[in-house]
């Protein structure tokens, strides 16, 4: 029994590869694959910016004689690290639910 073809009827035309870049949005799944597309990238920018924003501090606290703007770039960092590691499984879980389901190019 594939459980994504009896809760989702198929949906072979609502998670097809093109929703949200070609097609218009024609139910909830298009709508959560829209959102989670959204919210994996802005994870990914958001990632990219405390990596930099990490960098510099420490670049700015190396030739100063202050350990306390050194600890909170590292901190800065450090939180990067973790977040970029709980995006990247919450992926993993989408994708092993979906595989489970039986749901294909939902992401």
């Amino acid at each position: 029994m594939n459980i994504g073809n009896t809760l989702f009827g198929g949906g072979s035309h609502i998670f097809s590869p093109s929703v949200g870049s070609t097609t218009p949005l024609s139910g909830i799944a298009s709508l959560v694959t829209l959102f989670l597309n959204i919210v994996f990238a802005l994870a990914g920018l958001i990632l990219l910016f405390f990596f930099i924003m990490g960098g510099i501090g420490m670049i700015g606290s190396a030739g100063k004689n202050d350990p306390q703007k050194a600890e909170q770039a590292k901190k800065t960092i450090t939180s990067a690290v973790i977040g970029f590691i709980i995006v990247f499984v919450a992926y993993w879980i989408v994708q092993l639910i979906l595989k489970l389901l039986g749901i294909q190019n939902l992401i």
